[in-house]
């Protein structure tokens, strides 16, 4: 069985909810990894985001956004082996 890798930089606005706790006790294919800077060009002060294996998912709101990313675990669960 495969990880699924959920990235958070420290100053995105999805901070706003507790990411980790809420995928990693939904999801245990899932690991939740805050970094200081992912590297998005300051996107994380506009929009909250994340990445979802190495694809960038970002909405309006930090609870659009947390729905994103589900999808975006969903869809990688349905590809693992």
């Amino acid at each position: 069985m495969g990880i699924i890798l959920v990235e958070i930089c420290e100053g995105s606005l999805i901070n706003t909810i507790d990411v980790e706790a809420e995928l990693e006790s939904r999801y245990p294919e899932v690991a939740v990894i805050s970094s200081e800077c992912l590297m998005a060009c300051g996107l994380c002060t506009y929009s909250p985001f994340a990445m979802v294996n190495g694809k960038r998912i970002f909405a309006k709101t930090p609870a659009a956004c947390l729905e994103k990313i589900k999808a975006a675990i969903e869809t990688e669960l349905k590809n693992l082996p």
